[in-house]
């Protein structure tokens, strides 16, 4: 079931409905639907409702009605602006182009533990050989970061983001440019050393650039 389903008469009806229950929280009475599409008769109303709930667009139980369940993520999408998703495009033979409405690629469709993410402005070169430019954005997870991932490293109050290995007195640094040398880091019992976040990806000018796992890592 996909709204290339519905007329374009059915698909403005629908939307329409969308729109006004995501801005009020409500859905709109019969007189609003008549006076926005300029129907004569509450019973065009009525018909075009009918027509949602053949097509399986609207559900109805006892005398309310409500949005199906598997496009209830357009009450949302409001409060989530994202990239429009037009439909579908084959990846093998050619097929007749499907246009439909499947709702927006969203930051929780990119990085569906995005509560776990925060951000950090980079200030320096020393990542450049992975991608990573001065003025780039990184985005990290506060999660486990393995031997040879990417993290920022919090000690004595300065931060460095660098590919982290463990030894056995405490952490090496490692640079992805030949220009900066790596960094040792022993501290002893008062100083502080943690380690804020795995790097899992970074946004510029040019768009957002997912981390490269660390199986598939040189």
């Amino acid at each position: 079931m996909d709204l290339a389903q519905l007329t374009r008469k059915q698909k403005e009806f629908f939307d329409y409905i969308i729109d006004y229950k995501n801005e009020h929280d409500v859905w709109p009475t019969y007189r609003e639907i008549a006076e926005e599409f300029n129907y004569k008769s509450p019973n065009s109303v009525t018909q075009n409702i009918q027509a949602l709930l053949k097509k399986g667009y609207l559900v109805r139980d006892d005398d309310e009605y409500d949005i199906h369940p598997d496009h209830s993520n357009l009450l949302t999408q409001e409060n989530q602006p994202g990239i429009p998703v037009r439909g579908l495009i084959a990846a093998g033979y050619l097929q007749e182009a499907v246009e439909s409405d499947l709702g927006n690629i969203t930051l929780e469709t990119l990085f569906p533990n995005i509560e776990s993410l925060f951000a950090l402005r980079v200030s320096g070169m020393s990542m450049k050989d992975v991608g990573i430019f001065d003025g780039d954005f990184v985005l990290l997870m506060d999660s486990d970061v393995k031997d040879g991932d990417i993290g920022a490293v919090l000690y004595n109050g300065e931060t460095s983001l660098k590919k982290i290995y463990y030894d056995k007195n405490g952490l090496r640094l490692e640079p992805a440019n030949e220009e900066y040398s790596e960094i040792t880091i022993e501290p002893d019992v008062f100083e502080e050393v943690r380690i804020i976040g795995k790097y899992i990806g970074h946004v510029n000018k040019t768009g957002i650039h997912r981390a490269v796992p660390s199986k598939m890592a040189s």
